[in-house]
């Protein structure tokens, strides 16, 4: 069931990008691995980027389409999930990075598909809405 708006996934976008940004400092994740840290920060800075530019209500330039949008989400969340077995660091930096994987591939599998560009639902096409 697909009930979170695209306003909604919006305001979540900003939410997970500016945790994103502040967990490595908060948390010490250079610590742990300065890449973990720097590539956390770079994922919040990319997020922020690509929402700005999504076609939606909380995006200010309609360039990447709304299911492009949704595709960037699940490679980045995908990315972020191998990233602490790819380059081997543990301890809190694991553990925010798979919370923050797969809470964000919930968020799109459970993100409406269709919107108007102003963060409005419309209904797909041979679907009841």
């Amino acid at each position: 069931m697909r009930f979170i708006s695209p306003r909604i996934h919006g305001f979540l976008d900003y939410a997970v990008a500016g945790t994103l940004v502040g967990a490595p400092p908060l948390l010490d994740f250079a610590a742990v691995s300065t890449a973990a840290a720097v590539i956390s920060i770079a994922a919040g800075v990319g997020l922020v980027a690509y929402s700005l530019l999504t076609d939606y209500s909380a995006g200010v330039r309609d360039l990447i389409p709304w299911r492009v949008h949704l595709a960037l989400d699940a490679v980045a969340a995908t990315a972020l999930m191998a990233a602490p077995f790819l380059l081997a660091f543990g301890g809190i930096a694991r553990g925010f990075y798979l919370t923050v994987a797969i809470a964000v591939l919930v968020v799109v599998a459970t993100t409406q598909l269709e919107t108007d560009g102003q963060g409005e639902t419309v209904p797909v096409p041979g679907t009841a809405s």
